[in-house]
């Protein structure tokens, strides 16, 4: 089973960019296609970018796109989200999630999820 965990959320000014990690461990990374979801306060949790288990395939929702950047280093067993020109609706707890296989932009593929980071936007 992969455990994984979140960090470099915090504090930012609009405009701003933040780059958020996730390390895996208890599994070979390579074997799981990866995704980066968040959820706002009274919201759903939502899709925000996914890639392919060796990084080849990317996907992003539309708000986000052109902004943030997924990657993975699988020799570091690391998933990375950076995000620039963060506005205040990027405001949320944002997961990284594992499924085995390909990519997907739902949420109930996904096996596996870390405890989130949270990312606040400020005006």
């Amino acid at each position: 089973q992969v455990h994984m965990v979140e960090s470099g959320g915090g504090l930012v000014q609009a405009g701003g960019s933040l780059r958020l990690s996730c390390g895996a461990s208890g599994g070979t990374l390579s074997t799981y296609a990866m995704g980066w979801f968040r959820q706002a306060p009274g919201k759903e949790r939502e899709f925000v970018a996914t890639i392919s288990r060796y990084g080849g395939t990317t996907y992003y929702a539309d708000s986000v796109k052109g902004r943030f950047t997924i990657s993975r280093d699988n020799t570091r067993n690391t998933v990375f989200l950076q995000m620039n020109r963060l506005k205040l609706e990027d405001t949320a707890v944002y997961y990284c999630a594992a499924r085995p296989g390909g990519t997907s932009t739902e949420v109930s593929p996904y096996n596996y999820w870390g405890q989130g980071t949270q990312v606040t936007v400020s005006s």
